[in-house]
């Protein structure tokens, strides 16, 4: 018999247990490793809810249904609710916290599509929330220091402490107690990191939670796989495996046998930065409209250091109307706007989507400082911007709808981050490759960019080769465009590298 850490024999979970339990309730997402997985981090947590009747006990199996693929097991620790708990505080939620255990929060990936979000196909099915083996006391763990491991037959899956939480256990059940009464013996899954994915019959998975500092353990949470026999019914909703579903269960499109679509970061390469660099926004603008892509400028702004050139891929930040009730709510303290500037780095670019509204700043001289600081290339927003002769006297490329001396709160709420905004009249999506001057702004898909750099060196040079015989006094007729002829002397310019003429 396991004991705590004054020596008091600990629990063991038991039927007892699940039959106390009047609601299983599960966070989305909650660990930063995870969040960077998924490609994004929530300002606040976000819930879903499983059937009492999918709780199941350490030694149990769990059936992947048949027709199914996309079982996957999710190590999570569970907090069981000791005392009721309707609007408490953050400072007093870890005292209606009556247990600490280990739970594994199983989901067929292959149903999700039919739950519009609920996850009420995909996890509540029988057997598909195993808890325990023991139970400890929360009085006796520190819940900011807990490791949480996985093992999938004998091998380690998942190894996460809870210090990498972003929202707290405390947290996470003061703000379920906002809108419901948490009961004594209610479940709470509190999300799980990095590491989870597709598991198949005959596999074993097992879960573990331990406090080191106190020696306590909850013990292996063990959970077998079996085939299911008993297909879905004509009646309901069919299993359909996407990409996108198969990506979530594995964990990366590349585990799923995914092609990932290619990332802004990964399309700029130094190569690619330098031909796009080394020519005019209108070279490049020509070669996007050649691929049918007319509405990728960001149109009507203003550049705090004229003809400087900037490129880097999109992080973006939206601001909806403002209204005093969300600004209370979203605009003060630690917002969307300080987390973005807080977290962008060298070779990004800031992007803000202001809807044209010239009422209000977006950001002054401190934010930009900050944003300089952190690395990045440039600030974009079709906003207005305050104290703007000391944002235009820092280093870093500010792009703007004009100067106000307004506080963002009288036209605009902070509302999200790394999500597609629209901008000076086009739309721009995380990660989107950004090139901009004087001369305009331009969007490029990253999927484009290697093969819009060839091009446009290639027409930049032509341009050159055309200008240098204007300039001599040839006429434009046969020239631009290039005849034969013309392309010839073209031809051999360039093999004689590219003299003056």
């Amino acid at each position: 018999m396991s004991t705590d850490a004054t020596g008091a024999a600990l629990a063991q979970v038991d039927q007892s247990i699940f039959d106390k339990a009047g609601k299983v309730l599960a966070v989305h997402l909650s660990y930063s490793s995870r969040a960077a997985q998924r490609g994004r981090t929530p300002a606040f947590p976000s819930y879903f809810m499983k059937a009492s009747s999918s709780l199941a006990a350490s030694g149990s199996t769990v059936e992947r249904p048949a027709g199914t693929e996309l079982l996957a097991f999710e190590g999570e620790i569970a907090l069981v609710i000791g005392a009721d708990a309707r609007r408490v505080s953050v400072e007093d939620a870890w005292n209606h916290v009556g247990f600490v255990t280990a739970s594994n929060d199983l989901g067929v990936y292959d149903m999700k599509y039919a739950d519009k979000g609920s996850n009420i196909r995909s996890k509540s099915g029988d057997g598909y929330t195993p808890m325990g083996p023991v139970l400890l006391p929360a009085a006796s763990v520190n819940p900011a220091a807990l490791r949480i491991r996985t093992w999938v037959n004998g091998e380690i899956a998942q190894d996460a402490s809870t210090a990498e939480l972003i929202f707290s256990f405390a947290q996470i059940v003061a703000d379920l107690s906002q809108q419901m009464t948490l009961k004594a013996g209610d479940v709470i899954l509190t999300g799980t990191p990095a590491g989870s994915s597709v598991i198949n019959p005959g596999d074993v998975v097992e879960v573990q939670v331990d406090d080191e500092a106190a020696g306590l353990s909850t013990g292996r949470l063990s959970t077998t796989v079996i085939e299911g026999t008993e297909t879905f019914a004509a009646f309901g909703n069919q299993p359909k495996i996407t990409d996108a579903d198969k990506i979530d269960a594995f964990g990366t499109a590349a585990d799923a046998g995914i092609a990932a679509p290619i990332t802004g970061k990964e399309a700029l390469t130094d190569e690619v930065k330098e031909k796009l660099m080394s020519v005019a926004t209108a070279t490049i603008s020509g070669a996007l409209r050649k691929r049918g892509l007319n509405n990728v400028s960001v149109d009507g702004l203003q550049a705090t250091k004229g003809m400087k050139k900037v490129i880097g891929t999109a992080r973006t930040l939206r601001y909806v109307p403002g209204r005093e009730d969300l600004f209370k709510s979203h605009g003060g303290g630690y917002n969307a706007q300080k987390r973005v500037i807080d977290s962008i780095g060298p070779g990004e670019i800031l992007v803000m989507e202001a809807r044209g509204e010239k009422g209000s700043g977006t950001l002054g001289d401190i934010l930009a400082m900050r944003t300089q600081v952190r690395g990045a290339e440039a600030i974009i927003t079709d906003g207005g911007v305050r104290d703007l002769d000391a944002v235009a006297a820092l280093d870093i490329p500010t792009f703007h709808n004009g100067a106000h001396p307004a506080v963002l709160g009288r036209k605009h709420v902070p509302w999200d981050t790394d999500v597609a905004v629209g901008c000076g009249g086009t739309t721009i999506v995380p990660g989107d490759i950004v090139i901009a001057d004087a001369d305009g702004i331009l969007v490029i898909p990253p999927h484009l960019a290697a093969e819009i750099a060839e091009e446009v060196v290639e027409s930049e040079r032509q341009d050159t080769f055309v200008f240098l015989n204007v300039k001599n006094g040839n006429k434009i007729e046969g020239l631009f465009p290039m005849n034969p002829d013309w392309k010839t002397k073209y031809n051999q310019w360039v093999a004689d590298g590219e003299p003056e003429i």
